[in-house]
């Protein structure tokens, strides 16, 4: 696996994470009975901990990445090479 193909790999599990983790612990302001007045979502999320779930994002998308990373290296698993599908390579 190539540096760029590593990152693209390492970016695309970083982005699933990410939006696997963006709904846990998160409390809206209806569940917490605050009123948010004219305009605002009840459905907002009163703290979202942004920060936090960057950082257990990044964690988590370094060790699932570090499996596949193994899993390919090793050869484990067998990817079979690209085709140029109009045969000008």
């Amino acid at each position: 696996m190539g540096l760029t193909t590593g990152v693209a790999i390492y970016l695309t599990i970083w982005w699933v994470v990410l939006f696997a983790v963006l709904p846990l612990g998160v409390v809206s302001h209806a569940e917490a009975g605050i009123n948010k007045g004219d305009g605002g979502d009840p459905g907002a999320p009163v703290d979202p901990k942004l920060k936090r779930k960057f950082l257990t994002t990044t964690w988590v998308a370094t060790v699932i990445f570090a499996v596949v990373w193994a899993v390919l290296h090793f050869g484990l698993i067998q990817l079979p090479p690209i085709r140029d599908p109009y045969g000008a390579g």
